[in-house]
């Protein structure tokens, strides 16, 4: 397995244990407020942060995957010379807005690092780190996309095959998709 497969496979076990904390950080919380009037204060909170971590985790993951919503109905039915000009253009917009999301997030994890909550006492900063470490992640993934030779599909459309080094390219269906497929 090389390393880029095991940094995306680590990834997903922490979208996996986030959700699993989030889950069982409720499910205590609401117990112990029906069952007993109490709960745990900084509960809410850190359900919240696990979600915003796990929705931009899980939106990196995505479009390295290619699992991004695509209409690609018109986008199948031009030719590939078109379709490869498009699926490079598209690219660089994916990379333009990776790119805005990093330092809009870089800006606002900077600003709100010294604001403490009094209830969790971690910085409000971690939830802007959320969105730094996406965009860098999906500006990682752009920049294969839009660089990858031969690589000629959209983000998300069906795509001609597999990148080097068996890594997968991002839009590309792995062989259990194909084969699954009906």
């Amino acid at each position: 397995m090389t390393a880029v497969r095991t940094f995306w496979r680590g990834i997903e076990w922490a979208i996996a244990a986030l959700m699993a904390a989030m889950m069982i950080l409720v499910f205590v919380n609401v117990v112990l407020r029906y069952g007993f009037a109490s709960g745990l204060r900084p509960g809410i909170e850190l359900s919240r942060l696990g979600f915003v971590w796990i929705v931009m985790l899980g939106a990196s993951l995505c479009l390295k995957e290619g699992e991004h919503l695509a209409v690609g109905e018109l986008f199948d039915r031009l030719p590939r010379p078109v379709r490869l000009v498009l699926g490079r253009l598209l690219w660089l917009v994916i990379l333009i807005a990776a790119l805005m999301l990093l330092v809009g997030c870089w800006r606002q994890t900077l600003a709100n690092w010294h604001n403490i909550s009094p209830l969790t006492g971690l910085p409000s900063g971690l939830f802007y780190l959320a969105g730094v470490v996406s965009g860098a992640l999906m500006s990682v993934t752009a920049t294969l996309g839009l660089l990858r030779p031969g690589y000629s599909e959209a983000p998300g459309v069906g795509a001609a095959g597999s990148g080097a080094s068996g890594v997968e390219a991002p839009g590309v269906d792995s062989a259990h998709d194909r084969e699954t497929r009906p």
